[in-house]
């Protein structure tokens, strides 16, 4: 029996009846990283002692009889920007690279109470910022599906590690698509729940009204299991809404009725891989056998998310980042003449490229005289878009486009050309911008023998009615097989 190959639930049940043990579960797993992760380099540090030591805990408590969590012993890896007590999180950054927080972050405290076994620290862009995972400070992750090709990003590490089974699941964060878009590169299940479902304290931040934890699986069972442990109100994150999670999995099973579907025409337009749109198309018509319709709807205001996007999360990023100035927090140049030399040195050194590209473009958008032009207007438009969406929820139950508009481009393309990957984040910035959840489910290979994601998008706080729905899809179509045989 190969452990790796099993659903997290599967595991779940294995050891529930006594059929494998904890311990047993996450030595496959740490095999399988020892084994796979020198060429895909989707784990920054993998600790191996105390996950063999929270397994053996998990494993004690079970003979005793004691109530254990509906995590209990399934291997979890954690982006390196969520704080975990003891370990570094370094947001894949030279600015923090010896950062070791002192405190767990919220997800990270509810995941412990879940008894889940943290196997390592997955890699990302540097401080979430890309969407190939290439702009991390310390290495290049590799698509589990084919080598030279990018995972995605920001959570490419995230993605890596669960298409090649190093871990059932992950922990992902979303700004923009960084949760989605790798999933839907590597062949995975991923979701960014609705803005204040799922506490952000204890996220190093990129950009506040944007950033959101997001879970990634190879299922969407085992995705909303991760959510159902992590969802809900914490007081010590101000944007984390209190408002009640529904039982979202004892409802999964139980398909929509009359499922209502909204399409709109221009994401099917220039710029769209053919099988990308031809694979999306199939998965309509799937739909369509289940009895739901499909219909066009109009969001006229969405050909404008990447621009107002790419205004505020890097004008929310040159603030949230303004603190790593060598003094207060962050690298310290060991070279400097006088304190305006000493931020300019530290800050040069600590940040790479796309930082500092990113830096500078929200410095400008905020600077006198430009505010109004830019980041002002950036937020009306932010709000029309979300007007949209409001107007399409009247007469659709979800929304469905396509995750990305290509499957995963080749390592280094995104470095000649970063306004065209800027592009590419025009099916799932709006989500961000709106607050709204949305899904990325696989939905067949392309010509390339790459995987395609659909991205499903639901109402605020609707993660019921979006799982449901891709839970439809996914139990008629066969699971992608695994990229590694």
């Amino acid at each position: 029996m190969s452990l790796t190959s099993k659903s997290a639930t599967e595991l779940a049940a294995l050891q529930k009846t006594g059929q494998v043990s904890a311990v047993e579960v996450t030595r496959a797993f740490l095999d399988q990283i020892q084994q796979h992760d020198s060429r895909i380099k989707a784990f920054l540090e993998v600790d191996e002692a105390g996950a063999l030591e929270s397994a053996g805990e998990v494993d004690r408590q079970r003979q005793a009889g004691q109530p254990l969590g509906p995590l209990a012993g399934i291997p979890i890896a954690i982006k390196d920007n969520l704080c975990v007590k003891g370990w570094k999180a370094s947001c894949a950054s030279k600015m923090l690279a010896s950062f070791r927080p002192p405190y767990d972050a919220h997800v990270i405290t509810q995941l412990r109470n879940a008894g889940a076994v943290f196997v390592g620290r997955a890699n990302m862009d540097e401080f979430a910022m890309g969407s190939s995972t290439e702009t991390s400070a310390f290495q290049l992750t590799a698509n589990p599906w084919k080598a030279g090709y990018t995972p995605g990003g920001s959570s490419g590490g995230s993605a890596a590690a669960v298409a090649a089974r190093m871990a059932p699941l992950s922990l992902g964060s979303d700004t923009g698509g960084s949760v989605r878009q790798p999933a839907s590169f590597c062949g995975i299940v991923g979701l960014k729940p609705s803005y204040g479902r799922i506490s952000r304290y204890g996220l190093i931040a990129f950009a506040s009204s944007l950033d959101q934890i997001g879970t990634l699986g190879t299922n969407v069972t085992d995705t909303a299991l991760l959510l159902q442990a992590i969802a809900g109100h914490d007081a010590r994150d101000s944007t984390s809404v209190d408002t009640a999670v529904p039982d979202i999995l004892s409802n999964l099973e139980q398909p929509l009725q009359g499922l209502k579907i909204g399409i709109v025409p221009e994401h099917f337009g220039d710029g769209l891989q053919t099988d990308v749109a031809q694979a999306i198309q199939t998965a309509l018509d799937v739909y369509r056998s289940l009895g739901a319709t499909v219909s066009e709807i109009s969001l006229p205001h969405s050909r404008y998310g990447v621009a107002a996007y790419y205004v505020i999360a890097p004008s929310e990023a040159s603030s949230n980042l303004a603190r790593y100035d060598g003094i207060h927090y962050g690298h310290r140049s060991e070279k400097y003449q006088g304190l305006v030399d000493l931020y300019e040195t530290s800050r040069g050194e600590g940040f790479g490229d796309e930082v500092k590209r990113r830096i500078m473009i929200g410095t400008y958008a905020l600077s006198s005289g430009y505010y109004d032009a830019y980041y002002v207007k950036a937020l009306k438009v932010r709000r029309k878009i979300a007007n949209d969406f409001t107007d399409a929820f009247r007469s659709v139950d979800i929304i469905v486009t396509p995750t990305a508009p290509a499957t995963a481009f080749p390592l280094q393309e995104e470095q000649k050309s970063p306004i065209k990957r800027y592009m590419s984040d025009l099916y799932t910035t709006t989500a961000n911008l709106a607050g709204l959840p949305g899904i990325s489910i696989p939905c067949g290979l392309g010509q390339d023998g790459l995987p395609i994601g659909m991205q499903l998008l639901a109402p605020a706080f609707e993660e019921d009615r979006l799982l449901r729905a891709a839970r439809m899809y996914e139990r008629e179509t066969t699971p992608l097989p695994s990229p590694l045989g």
